[in-house]
């Protein structure tokens, strides 16, 4: 059994991945040439100011008094250039906004494997294929584009990364630091003469990048006057800038000016998802070869901010954040990014119509390229017969089209050169598409059979050894088993032979032959298989079908409630009442309605709003009130039962209390300091590391009874909780623990006779890893519902604390009693910390469950991973890879969460374990009684 579970960690590790690896493969691919565009540029130079994590909105809207929060950009806008929205894609992180800017196209997630500091792939960039580049900003964002880039002709200027701290005094230094060394750059110049010849070389780049902004948004949120006010300076600084600029060049109006944001941010201060505040960043863009503003009476927009910004009136030209990068590459006269898949936006172009046309072909040939490389490399390794090219762009179609387009130029339609090379572009993008999901479709069905396979097999080995399912007499029947290895061998060589001639990655191998071996399994099994089939058509079909549709309905509220939070509602709700459907009343009133009080009491969660939007400390203060009010109701209860404590026992009580106690002062006391500005205070961040180190070591120093380990792990885990919590999912793992504890009470009344009592039972009940298996009994009907109540109290655990299936719901405020200086993994480790404590409760009573209920474990876990299992495939195919990316984003992120928690449950098993058997002993070890 132990094979079987390792064996099952490893399958899902590998449907895991393969999401990734089906639609997350990077897009990239190499061996195109330079595209140039024979024409003399209009600027020498370009700057590109990116304020991180700027919303369009608070840029372009006016305050309450009607005035903006970047008079100088809105001067910009009305006088001087050209604006609109750039529509970023997810995930909405500082990386890849950074990358479809500067090189044009977008990143796939893997990359946050790589905290977006390095390289995962290499590409080409803007400043790649300028002459020279001078970078001012944050150490996680500028040393990617100077490891990239060939040559040495890309400087980077950063400040230390301990200075990007969520709790400082005054996070616009970020950005007043850039200015200032921008200044220090421009003195130095004039008194260095190698500097200075750089400097006025043609085709330069200066790029700042201005984190302040973002960092405010994070610590105080984007509603707030620290955020609004960061926009002011920024803007002052980018108005002293351009003065510098035209001082330092004798405002010889070669100078080409881009400011933008790389994406935004919600109202509570979180990124990464695709909600529309964190897509739409603004674009303004003004200087030589910048079209200056248009003044329209009307204009069409698929928005109302038009008329909320008091913009309506000067035209709108939005974007994609790739079409950046072409855009700059143009004002300066160097080669389009060679990975750029950005479209030239035109109309932000003041130049010749040649210019334009003759820039609109260059972007076209370079994208046709890539598609011209990505066929050829697909073509290469795929059987003839086989091969399906893209039809919509064959090659003749190719030469006939840039035929065409260079026909116009000589005959000065350069409107039609314009519009032919878009359609040709938006022909190639989609090629590209293609050709990047040529795959997609043999992956996705190889790894359903396997996943189909598994959920099979598992099912059978359920029957097999844990269930007394009806088997007829077996006879030995030599011939299937010679046969069906030799069969699925023939099938394996196939496969393998056909993946060679194919020259497919090692991944292919892993996902077409690990369905393989695993019907093999599943077929191997044929008695069962038949056994089952029998026993079915002795079952009642009536009752079959009632049973088959509870089942199914109650897998897909699971999948609805990862759409609908409020579906966990409704779910609690029908457990609530439950109890009163069956027997269990009539004999255990009480517990009944305590089950039905915390039901609804849960019920209450999933219908809060998302965590983060509405931080409350009071909440936090009064969740660790009732703990300690827990606490004392926990050493009443042992009195009461005049259960003997020794004096270790009552120790790790009384430290848990004070814990507690520290954990509500540390949470008090570092909101009010960052509330002051003074940072996160050194003591309170050593206590609450230290509280976390000892929440998972406390508990093992309790009596292993139910009730005092059950208790022990609770009050510990409590104590990190509250140092994580900003609001009203402080007190949803004391609600959650209650229902757990009455859960374990009802599951063992199910299996009383009537008027037998069981409570002095439960009190002497121990958690031992030496079961006697003589006193395990058999899975029943009864027993999928334990389960489904398992997977049911899981799921809830994530969502019913606010969390949403996206990156964009978690707070980074929640881990600021132990960190306020921006590091992503540490942040994201203790958020995870976060999310599996519930998860730890609810594995921890379960463990009591099959204790009381007398059933082994492996059967009952077996039944919760095919659950999952099944849930998984759903979320499987309802991957989507159109459609706006909201929609795109979410469906991966249901998959990505299921998988893991499947996982996960592995682990939190082992740790469940761990939690609840494992004693530690201390010297010495006198009893207290209590009476």
């Amino acid at each position: 059994m132990l094979l079987f579970f390792a064996l099952g960690l490893l399958v899902h590790f590998v449907f895991f991945a393969s999401i990734f690896d089906i639609y997350f493969t990077s897009p990239l691919v190499h061996g195109m040439t330079p595209q140039f565009t024979p024409l003399p540029p209009p600027a020498k130079r370009l700057v590109l100011f990116v304020a991180d994590g700027l919303r369009a909105d608070a840029l372009y809207e006016l305050d309450e008094d009607g005035n903006s929060r970047a008079p100088f950009i809105r001067n910009v806008i009305m006088h001087e250039g050209s604006w609109g929205i750039s529509h970023t894609r997810v995930p909405t992180e500082s990386r890849p906004g950074h990358v479809a800017l500067i090189a044009g196209f977008y990143e796939d997630v893997s990359a946050v494997a790589k905290g977006w500091k390095e390289n995962p792939v290499e590409f080409d960039s803007l400043f790649n294929e300028s002459k020279y580049t001078w970078s001012w900003g944050s150490p996680d964002i500028l040393p990617m584009f100077a490891k990239g880039a060939s040559g040495d002709h890309v400087y980077t200027y950063s400040y230390d990364a301990q200075i990007e701290d969520f709790g400082a005094h005054d996070a616009t230094k970020l950005d007043t630091w850039v200015f200032d060394k921008v200044k220090d750059f421009f003195d130095a110049a004039r008194n260095n003469q190698s500097l200075f010849s750089k400097v006025n070389e043609e085709k330069i780049v200066f790029f700042l990048h201005l984190l302040g902004i973002d960092t405010n948004g994070h610590a105080h949120r984007p509603s707030s006057r620290e955020y609004k006010d960061n926009i002011k300076k920024v803007d002052d600084g980018v108005k002293e800038i351009v003065s510098i600029f035209k001082h330092f060049y004798g405002d010889d109006g070669k100078t080409a000016f881009i400011f933008t944001s790389d994406h935004g941010m919600t109202d509570w201060g979180s990124h990464g998802a695709g909600h529309p505040s964190e897509t739409l960043t603004p674009l303004v863009t003004w200087g030589a070869g910048i079209k200056f503003p248009e003044k329209v009476s009307a204009q069409q927009s698929d928005d109302e901010f038009l008329k909320e910004w008091k913009l309506e009136n000067w035209k709108r030209r939005d974007v994609n954040q790739a079409d950046i990068a072409p855009l700059m590459a143009s004002l300066i006269g160097v080669p389009i990014p060679l990975n750029s898949v950005g479209t030239l936006p035109v109309d932000y172009l003041n130049n010749t119509r040649l210019f334009k046309a003759e820039n609109m072909l260059t972007n076209a040939v370079q994208i046709l390229e890539q598609f011209k490389v990505k066929m050829t490399q697909k073509k290469e390794v795929t059987l003839p017969f086989l091969f399906t090219p893209f039809k919509l762009l064959s090659d003749s179609q190719q030469l006939d089209t840039l035929r065409k387009a260079r026909s116009y130029i000589k005959q000065e339609k350069f409107d039609e050169v314009v519009s032919l090379c878009e359609e040709l572009i938006d022909l190639a993008l989609k090629g590209l598409s293609y050709y990047h999901t040529y795959d997609r479709l043999f992956l996705g069905i190889s790894v359903a059979v396997g996943f189909v396979g598994w959920t099979s097999y598992a099912s059978l080995l359920i029957l097999k050894s844990h269930s007394n399912l009806t088997r007829s007499a077996r006879k030995e029947v030599k011939k299937p088993h010679h046969l069906l290895p030799c069969s699925f061998v023939a099938i394996g060589v196939l496969v393998v032979c056909f993946l060679l001639i194919q020259v497919c990655p090692w991944t292919y191998y892993v996902y077409c032959l690990l369905p393989v071996p695993i019907w093999y399994a599943v077929l191997r099994e044929y008695q069962v298989i038949q056994d089952l089939v029998a026993s079915l058509l002795t079952f009642p079909p009536r009752h079959f079908v009632t049973y088959l549709l509870v089942f199914v309905l109650g897998i897909e509220v699971l999948v609805l409630s990862f759409f609908y939070r409020y579906m966990l509602t409704a779910g609690l709700i029908v457990f609530a009442g439950w109890p009163f459907l069956t027997r269990l009343w009539t004999r255990a009133k009480i517990t009944c309605l305590s089950w039905a009080l915390f039901s609804l009491l849960l019920a209450v969660f999933p219908l809060m709003p998302v965590v983060g939007r509405k931080p409350d400390l009071s909440l936090v203060m009064g969740a660790g009130l009732l703990v300690l009010l827990l606490s004392l109701a926990i050493v009443t209860t042992l009195s009461k039962r005049k259960i003997t404590l020794v004096k270790e026992e009552l120790l790790v009580l009384l430290l848990q209390m004070l814990s507690t106690v520290l954990s509500m002062y540390v949470v008090y006391s570092t909101h009010h300091s960052l509330l002051k500005k003074e940072g996160l205070p050194l003591m309170n961040q050593i206590v609450s590391w230290a509280t976390l180190a000892s929440s998972l070591i406390v508990p093992l120093l309790s009596s292993t009874t139910l009730f005092q380990r059950l208790s022990s792990i609770l009050l510990s885990l409590m104590s990190t909780y509250l140092l994580l919590s900003t609001g009203y999912e402080a007190l949803f793992p004391l609600v959650l623990s209650c229902l757990m504890f009455v859960w374990i009470h009802m599951e063992q009344e199910t299996l009383q006779q009537p008027g037998v009592s069981c409570k002095q039972k439960f009190t002497s009940m121990q958690f031992t890893y030496n079961t006697d298996i003589a006193q395990l009994r058999l899975l029943n009907l009864d027993d999928i519902r334990r389960a489904f109540f398992l997977v049911f109290f899981l799921v809830t655990a994530f969502f019913g604390t606010g969390n949403i299936a996206s990156i964009n719901s978690f707070d980074l405020a929640s881990v600021y009693c132990f960190l306020t200086v921006f590091s992503p993994f540490m942040m994201g480790a203790l958020m995870m910390w976060k999310i599996l404590i519930p998860f730890v409760l609810v594995m921890c009573a379960f463990e009591a469950v099959q204790i009381t209920t007398q059933l082994s474990s492996k059967g009952l876990f077996l039944i919760v991973l095919v659950i999952s299992d099944i849930m998984a495939l759903h979320f499987f195919f309802l991957v989507k890879d159109s459609g706006s990316w909201l929609d795109i984003g979410t469906s991966i992120s249901h998959y990505v969460i299921v998988m893991s928690m499947t996982i996960f449950l592995v682990f939190l098993n082992g740790l469940a374990q761990l939690l609840t058997t494992k004693k530690l002993q201390l010297c010495g070890k006198p009893k207290i009684h209590l009476l």
